[in-house]
């Protein structure tokens, strides 16, 4: 049995963990709603910009903007949200196996896809397995504002553009509520028929100027950056809520760890103050 000194160590410092871990659930519970709240203002934009690409890309049946047509898959770019910070439990792993088992069910060869890897989990993970991160971002704010992250949003944009890859696909958590979050994946490029709303949204009746393919050609990036930068705010809310209940899950069972160390103590206290009074009482008696 570990000495009293030994037991009373371990519990001092499962307290000290305890109270950082603490902290670190109430710092992310405060990060989860303001994500949240993010996520909700940003909503609103999101939604008048859908109204104007269903206005004018569908009910421009002629418009040939590469974003809108559909061309032989020759290269797939897959873009993946992690975190870059652990103690998040499994909010990373699970996003970046679903990945790794898309690719590996998709492509033979290394050359039929690129990665853009956000968050440095998801770097160190896929290079320390041989993948090739050609473009990547890190030291992405909690709180995330569009330009913090629009370098990569048009980077993204363009090398769909430029045709180096034919399809973008972005992986993220999904944030479903406080305890749930589910790893998920969309096509973000190119846009399909679903995405355009075939002409049916709330500006459908409106007239632009100059011309709607000019509009288009300066519109569409702008509107796959954002649904980009969405995403990365949801992918945050889900993050928060993983590291807040990780921490959780961490104090619940530091206090658990207390409780049996204490139970441990005071056992082998007892068991020590015996032992003090057997020895005293035998000496007592050899004296007489």
């Amino acid at each position: 049995m570990a000495s009293l000194k030994e037991i009373d160590s371990r519990i001092k410092s499962t307290k000290k963990m305890k109270q950082i871990t603490s902290a670190m659930n109430m710092v992310s519970n405060s990060k989860l709603r303001k994500a949240e709240r993010n996520t909700k203002q940003f909503r609103p934009y999101m939604e008048k910009m859908e109204d104007a690409i269903t206005a004018i890309a569908g009910s421009n049946a002629t418009t040939n903007h590469p974003m809108l047509n559909q061309r032989e898959v020759k290269r797939v770019g897959y873009m993946v949200i992690t975190s870059d910070s652990g103690l998040a439990g499994a909010y990373s792993a699970n996003v970046l196996k679903k990945m790794i088992r898309d690719i590996e069910k998709r492509h033979n060869s290394k050359d039929e896809y690129r990665l853009i890897v956000l968050g440095k989990i998801g770097i160190s993970f896929l290079e320390n397995r041989g993948y090739t991160v050609e473009n990547g971002l890190t030291d992405i704010p909690d709180q995330p504002s569009f330009k913090a992250i629009q370098s990569i949003a048009t980077r993204a944009v363009d090398l769909y553009s430029e045709e180096e890859i034919d399809e973008l696909n972005v992986y993220y958590s999904h944030y479903v509520s406080v305890i749930e979050n589910t790893p998920k994946s969309k096509k973000l490029l190119p846009l399909s028929p679903e995405d355009s709303s075939l002409g049916h949204g709330a500006m459908s009746s409106y007239e632009f100027e100059p011309d709607k393919e000019s509009i288009l050609k300066v519109l569409l990036p702008q509107y796959i950056e954002s649904l980009i930068y969405g995403t990365i705010l949801d992918a945050k809310a889900s993050e928060h809520a993983s590291r807040m209940n990780a921490m959780k899950n961490a104090t619940d069972n530091a206090t658990d760890l207390i409780d049996d160390l204490s139970l441990q103590y005071n056992r082998a206290r007892q068991a020590a103050i015996t032992q003090q009074i057997t020895e005293i009482v035998g000496g007592a008696a050899a004296l007489e």
